[in-house]
């Protein structure tokens, strides 16, 4: 069966663009069955559950329907809750950014009705609201139906559990006769049937089947990170769990690159895999992934479904899948032949919602994982690096090499010992693990703190001057650029930089106190990661 991509589809390209913004690269099942019948104006019964795509399944037909330059009603879209108004308005308004003219509007209780009423007014042709807060304004005279051309029940299942079948009647009753009804449903009771039979025309029944889960094989995490703080995190889960190979998942096309380069900066084996890429160019770096040229693959959904590679030990949802589904198949590209597989999901905040519409559709439990701490990460390195040792030393031939130590060692002027010699070859081995700070407190708590820090004290080291720079994690800076741009500029090896502090916005770094002058003079006019930086001395504490 060919798959339909949104280039297919007879809809504007504005509302393209807005969908390839989202991250969506070609539609889901109810989206790719329900858009083209919407679009010839047939009444459908959608029957599918929360999280299968299916609120841009009518949005975007809804969009391409409605006339900008035509200020009337001539859309509703009747939700059952205040919440899922609130959700299908914002989706509603990102599909439709581009479309000039366009205004939609939620209307709900527990908001002022006045400040609805006032919107309305101005002219809004979409309106996205509960049954009760929609019957209000339509007996004030606030929402005129003469001129809608459409109406969407969203969840009409929970609707008529709620009670709200009355109003629906009233609300269908009043609107044109000729009006194009759809009706969205995870279940088909009889009460639905009856609606569709009195209220619709001929419809069209588009029924989406979702597969289960079958991953016993699997264990699966969740983390709760923030986005500022999620390469950090990767990168330590990667170190510790040391996976032979990985999936890592994006949203996005562009999100996939970005996140490749910056693993790549960090010296990880990665390459990306999405819908941009030709055939041949796919080819290629699933080649590199399945040889281990590569150990870490960043997908995007649509590009992962030809990931069928036994060797996957990990998969991690670096953003939360759009879809329930999307979860089941993201995770399906470990635990293969029999394997046992790991998987984390990175989530926070509002995610936390939408992760427990993916456990109860999975029927699984997700484990909380704390992020691993840069001990572990050493711990777990140097446990590898000593297992290494132990092979060598026991494969033996090590009669040379003994020879250079103790030779080493007996003309050395210092008097070093075998041990002392040892510990410097581990360290010029591993290296050391800059402490990159991973803050998951309160934001605005933290913000304070930030707020503190900025106006506080140098807390510099005895012989250090501690330096501000106007650059941090949002705009993706990290330790080494701060490192590389001193020594570059001022050139100040890099081992005598001393302890940097990377926040949001901004980085303090310590540098000798002799070389204080040159690094304010030589760096005022660079940029670190395209962005144009301010560098000063930090502020002293005020007494």
């Amino acid at each position: 069966m060919n798959t339909i991509k949104f280039e297919d589809l007879q809809i504007n390209d504005d509302i393209k663009r807005a969908v390839i913004e989202m991250g969506f690269e070609e539609p889901s099942p109810i989206q790719a069955q329900s858009i083209p019948v919407i679009l010839s104006g047939k009444d459908v019964i959608g029957q599918a559950q929360t999280g299968t795509g299916k609120t841009a399944a009518f949005s975007i037909p809804l969009l391409e329907m409605v006339n900008p330059d035509d200020k009337s009603l001539q859309a509703v879209v009747l939700c059952p809750t205040r919440e899922l108004a609130i959700q299908v308005s914002s989706e509603i308004r990102k599909i439709g950014k581009y479309m000039h003219g366009v205004k939609t509007l939620p209307v709900y209780g527990g908001q002022p009705i006045d400040r609805q009423i006032k919107s309305l007014k101005s002219g809004v042709q979409v309106v996205i609201g509960t049954p009760g807060r929609v019957i209000d304004h339509i007996n004030r005279k606030t929402l005129k139906l003469d001129n809608v051309k459409m109406v969407m029940l969203d969840e009409a299942d929970e609707m008529l559990d709620m009670g709200f079948r009355e109003d629906i009647e009233m609300i269908l009753s009043k609107t044109p006769e000729d009006r194009q009804t759809t009706f969205f449903s995870a279940t088909m009771p009889k009460g639905i049937l009856d609606l569709t039979k009195k209220y619709q025309k001929d419809p069209e029944h588009i029924k989406v089947v979702r597969k289960e889960l079958t991953v016993p094989n699997i264990k699966q995490y969740y983390i709760e990170t923030r986005s500022s703080n999620k390469l950090e995190v990767l990168c330590r889960l990667v170190d510790v769990y040391n996976p032979k190979l990985s999936v890592v998942f994006t949203n996005t096309k562009r999100g996939a690159d970005e996140l490749v380069s910056d693993l790549q900066a960090r010296g990880y084996f990665a390459d990306a895999l999405h819908g941009d890429l030709k055939q041949t160019q796919r080819d290629i770096v699933m080649d590199k992934f399945r040889s281990g040229t590569i150990d870490i693959l960043v997908a995007t959904d649509v590009a992962a479904r030809g990931i069928d590679v036994d060797d996957v030990e990990a998969v991690f949802n670096y953003d939360l899948p759009q879809d329930e589904e999307y979860y089941v198949h993201r995770i399906g590209r470990t635990g293969r032949a029999g394997r046992n597989g790991i998987s984390f999901t990175f989530v926070f905040g509002k995610d936390m919602r939408k992760m427990r519409d993916i456990e109860r559709y999975t029927k699984t439990k997700l484990v909380k994982h704390e992020i691993p701490s840069i001990a572990d990460v050493e711990e777990k390195k140097v446990n590898a690096f000593f297992n290494q040792v132990k092979e060598v030393i026991e494969a033996g031939h090590l009669t040379k090499q003994l020879q250079w130590i103790e030779g080493f060692c007996a003309d050395s002027e210092s008097d070093f010992s075998t041990v002392d010699v040892a510990a410097a070859l581990l360290k010029l081995s591993l290296g050391e693990e800059k402490q990159e700070i991973v803050e998951e407190k309160p934001r605005e708590r933290r913000e304070r703190g930030d707020r503190r820090e900025r106006r506080g004290t140098t807390g510099a080291q005895d012989g250090m001057v501690r330096l501000f720079i106007n650059v941090g994690r949002n705009q993706r800076v990290q330790a080494k650029d701060i490192v590389g741009s001193i020594a570059g500029e001022a050139g100040i090896p890099g081992k005598l930089v001393g302890t940097i502090d990377i926040y949001d916005k901004y980085t303090f770094v310590e540098v000798p106190k002799e070389n204080a002058k040159k690094v304010l003079e030589k760096m005022k006019d660079i940029k670190i990661k395209g962005n144009k930086i301010n560098i000063e001395q930090a502020n002293r504490r005020k007494k």
